[in-house]
């Protein structure tokens, strides 16, 4: 079914001809609703397979955020929430400390600010955080304890840091003035994780600025497939439609939460205030708008996490047009390496990336404008008050 729309489209087309060299997966999904509003759900598959590996880059933040919120309320400690401040100390080599964030609104680090710029902006240092905060052992056995298997979280973002020093997370301690409400010792997780077999990609790869003439090997590198992408979706937008054991532990102002900072623009932040020249309406949102700094329909919201890392250009995406009642969820990979080089900068984002998925969310988009629907759906749920 997606094959058939995309193979005529001129811009999906020539990509979709090098399915296997773009390394191209996508999982699109339809939702009904009945009378009563109840979705239904049905997925359409081009070359999903959780065996094939692809760098997941920023998209795995939204399992942090996930499980950062699920932490705090298992935690249960009078006064600690995503509002507390947090101090982050260094206590094991690689490790850095935060006092204050001049970026929030108090200049205290929390929770709830760190996954707001995580959102915004796609922000590392604010993930990382929360890596630090949830630790290396629970990141993955927290996802695989709700069935997601095809998961491996093994490092910070952005900064180089041995497997050593990924799996030592930093102390922090929760309080408010002088009083701690909460003090975690660094946590250390026991076991080593890797895939069990070397995972070559390219020709070369660029290491401590020398090219090396050999593919680069990801068995060390994240991973987190297409399926339990979109899954993570479901989570956070359709609990009720899992069963127990695949849920986090939210409550429902977690999801308002997240309901915001999924879909609030750049410049619809209040803290920090983002330059809109810089950070355009699009900067995280690929799917329909990705080709373009163009502002965006008010109609249209895009509760997303987008992840852009040595060539692959990757969206999980759950659309809706308030207008025109539309909705469905979307997760796309696309690799943009041409010259088979890791790690030298030189992808083709902007040429064919980025028109890609852009091009991908009309195709979807248009085809549900068009799909008949037993039911208009209600989606005053996912409305959102933007303001301060």
């Amino acid at each position: 079914m997606l094959e058939s729309l995309l193979r005529s489209n001129p811009i999906c087309a020539p990509v979709l001809a090098a399915a296997a060299k773009h390394e191209v997966q996508i999982l699109y999904t339809q939702i009904d609703r009945d009378a009563a509003n109840r979705p239904h759900f049905t997925r359409h598959e081009y070359r999903v397979n959780p065996e094939d590996y692809f760098y997941p880059a920023s998209t795995i933040k939204l399992a942090g955020a996930l499980l950062a919120l699920e932490k705090l309320n298992q935690l249960d400690i009078v006064g600690v929430d995503r509002h507390t401040p947090v101090r982050i100390d260094s206590a094991s080599s690689g490790q850095t400390a935060v006092r204050e964030d001049p970026t929030a609104p108090d200049g205290l680090p929390t929770i709830a600010h760190y996954i707001r710029k995580l959102f915004a902006v796609s922000d590392n240092d604010a993930y990382n955080r929360l890596y630090e905060f949830v630790g290396q052992q629970r990141m993955n056995e927290g996802l695989w304890e709700k069935g997601a298997r095809d998961v491996r979280l093994t490092h910070r973002l952005a900064i180089a840091r041995s497997p050593e020093e990924n799996r030592h997370t930093n102390p922090l301690t929760f309080y408010r003035g002088a009083q701690v409400l909460y003090q975690q010792p660094m946590l250390v997780n026991p076991h080593t994780w890797r895939a069990p077999a070397p995972i070559p990609k390219g020709e070369g790869h660029i290491q401590d600025g020398a090219l090396v003439a050999a593919p680069k090997d990801f068995a060390g590198s994240n991973y987190m497939s297409v399926e339990v992408l979109q899954d993570l979706l479901m989570a956070v937008f359709f609990p009720e439609e899992l069963p127990a054991e695949r849920r986090f532990d939210l409550r429902p102002d977690d999801y308002r939460f997240l309901y915001r900072a999924m879909s609030m623009l750049p410049r619809e932040c209040p803290h920090p205030q983002y330059d809109p020249e810089k950070y355009y309406d699009s900067y995280v949102k690929f799917f329909l708008f990705g080709d373009s700094k163009a502002p965006m329909p008010d109609s249209v919201r895009i509760f997303n996490k987008v992840g852009l890392a040595y060539g692959y250009v990757t969206d999980n995406a759950y659309v809706v047009d308030f207008e025109r009642g539309v909705e469905f969820l979307l997760t796309a990979v696309v690799l943009v390496n041409e010259n088979g080089i890791f790690n030298d900068g030189a992808y083709e984002y902007d040429e064919v990336g980025l028109p890609f998925l852009a091009e991908l969310g009309r195709v979807i988009y248009a085809y549900e404008l068009k799909r008949k629907r037993a039911h208009r759906p209600d989606l005053s749920k996912w409305r959102v008050n933007y303001g301060p």
